[in-house]
């Protein structure tokens, strides 16, 4: 075969390659984001950080284990977390499932207000204000879910709204981990 007719199928190969590269790409999840902490069963990063609710109090990873737990990461400028709120209300309310909140990158008067005016859903929230925890958690973005187990290891991350779709699969993670505790 002569230069020319090998030159003839390099658009082909070219187009084949794409064709595979765009088919895994429509293939993939954008809610399930690789998150070490979760693939490793890793607690969280060591901080030291005031709580939203409360200021003068400093919050660490100590005050958010005890018990297996959602952790949520949400922001007064994310419309999905607005969407996503009463949901997370609801859960607390009236299935008592326990969930902390990392308020990320806001303004603290702006946050306390959204809880006074939509309810906190909240057991604690951390004032992660400069997004120096989000970032040591590789946080993409708000909102973002974790499961917590009782050592406050993260077991699980799921970004996105959480709604009763998610909560059925962060349902079975967190009874998993309790079943995992009990041993």
């Amino acid at each position: 075969m002569n230069n020319r007719k090998l030159f003839a199928f390099i658009p082909l190969v070219l187009f084949l390659v794409l064709g595979i590269f765009l088919w895994r790409g429509l293939s993939l999840d954008p809610t399930e984001l690789p998150s070490e902490l979760a693939e490793k069963k890793k607690p969280l990063p060591a901080f030291e950080l005031p709580s939203l609710t409360e200021p003068d109090t400093l919050l660490t990873p100590a005050d958010l284990a005890g018990e297996v737990a959602l952790l949520n990461v949400w922001a007064t400028w994310c419309p999905t977390c607005k969407e996503e709120h009463g949901f997370l209300n609801r859960l607390a309310r009236d299935e008592g499932v326990t969930i902390y909140g990392i308020n990320y990158k806001d303004e603290p008067g702006k946050a306390r207000e959204w809880l006074r005016r939509y309810l906190n859903p909240y057991q604690k929230v951390v004032l992660d204000q400069e997004g120096t925890l989000g970032l040591d958690m590789g946080v993409y973005g708000a909102p973002e879910t974790y499961v917590l187990d009782a050592e406050g290891r993260v077991r699980y991350r799921h970004v996105g709204a959480v709604d009763a779709q998610v909560w059925e699969t962060l349902q079975q993670v967190m009874q998993q981990v309790r079943t995992e505790a009990r041993g």
